[in-house]
């Protein structure tokens, strides 16, 4: 049963002027756009840093950080005390597990001991930033989106980043059975400005940008701007019911579809060159052996990442839409965001970069 919307005059949980809220990873790709969002709200935030890295994602802007490593308990319930709302948004996301065991400590120990911290402080409402890669993907070869009911099959959650979030996901909703106020967002493909590191989705489009894709695979995906998903993340935890789960999606996009809005932001040529999953899968075995087991350093081609090629990632974020009044913009804004950002801050190479025109003037998100 589909729970009722709220009116936004009844909202018990609004956001205001002067409220304390935290935000664990703020300094991050997802983490520093929820941070922006809430600003605008007027609230005090609070963001956590994990121990060495950097926070140029929240230059100039009015907000405490604090380095805190999740794992850490103590330090943990040190930085939600006295909060009224709680964003946890740090995780371990990578496709290259050189030490397996981190992905568990930080992304389901370290997420147990922020809801326990939440529910301590008396944290009146913790919004959980979970995954799409926990969501199962049966029907979406035949054209059906996934919704937040579709079940994964535990064989097919590929890698230490998938199946760790999955256990997250269970520990979490297991404190909403218990009664932590809890509200669960569930991202598709994040793009947009400020991808540092940059996280998996955003080095597609770096790849394309430097030159570095002989071709592609035939997938989908759904993308989402990164400012739009922090919009999601509010309305998750202002209107949203606890225990539940929203997807916070964009476009469903094939990768020839992703690769040709490239082009024509960019007038960098497209790929016309389509190869076999397995040959991706067998390339990145290969990698995996060679450059991740025998040289110690993060493969080229990760086989997480192979083995999702070939499975069709479509999302349906009906629900958020319905019961959130949540909505995003056209995909193509994220994908061009995202090129200009890497381009501007020095990711390109300068041979590259002089081959691009862009097709429109630059917008401010």
């Amino acid at each position: 049963m589909t729970p009722p919307r709220r009116k936004a005059a009844a909202r018990p949980f609004a956001v205001g002027a002067g409220d304390r809220v935290v935000v664990t990873g703020g300094a991050g790709f997802i983490g520093s756009a929820v941070v922006r969002a809430l600003l605008g709200r007027g609230a005090a935030v609070t963001a956590t840093v994990e121990p060495g890295g950097g926070t140029e994602n929240l230059d100039g802007l009015d907000v405490d950080t604090t380095t805190v490593d999740i794992r850490d308990r103590d330090a943990v319930f040190g930085a939600v005390a006295g909060a009224r709302f709680v964003f946890h948004v740090a995780a371990l996301y990578g496709f290259w597990p050189r030490d397996p065991t981190l992905f568990y400590d930080v992304n389901v120990a370290g997420s147990r001991n922020v809801i326990d911290a939440a529910v301590a402080a008396g944290c009146e409402r913790i919004a959980y930033t979970s995954s799409v890669a926990t969501i199962g993907l049966g029907g979406t070869a035949e054209g059906t989106p996934a919704t937040e009911s579709s079940y994964a099959d535990v064989a097919h959650l590929f890698g230490s980043y998938k199946q760790s979030k999955y256990v997250a996901e269970h520990e979490v909703l297991r404190a909403a059975a218990e009664g932590a106020p809890v509200v669960l967002v569930q991202p598709t493909f994040p793009l947009g400005p400020r991808d540092r590191r940059p996280t998996p989705t955003g080095k597609l489009v770096l790849d394309f940008l430097n030159g570095r894709m002989p071709g592609y695979v035939d997938t989908t995906m759904n993308v989402v701007h990164v400012d739009d998903l922090a919009d999601g993340h509010l309305r998750a935890l202002e209107d949203g019911a606890q225990g539940r789960s929203y997807i916070i999606g964009g476009e469903n996009l094939s990768m020839s579809k992703l690769l040709e809005m490239l082009s024509g932001a960019t007038a960098l040529p497209a790929h016309d060159r389509k190869f076999p999953s397995s040959l991706a899968v067998g390339a990145a075995f290969a990698s995996d052996l060679i450059q991740g087991r025998i040289l110690g350093r993060e493969p080229s081609v990760p086989l997480e990442a192979a083995r999702m090629s070939r499975t069709h990632m479509l999302y349906d974020d009906s629900r958020a839409r319905d019961e959130l009044g949540y909505s995003s913009r056209p995909a193509i804004e994220a994908v061009e965001g995202s090129a200009r950002w890497f381009v501007a801050n020095g990711y390109v190479s300068p041979a590259r970069r002089d081959r691009i025109a862009w097709a429109a003037p630059e917008t401010t998100p």
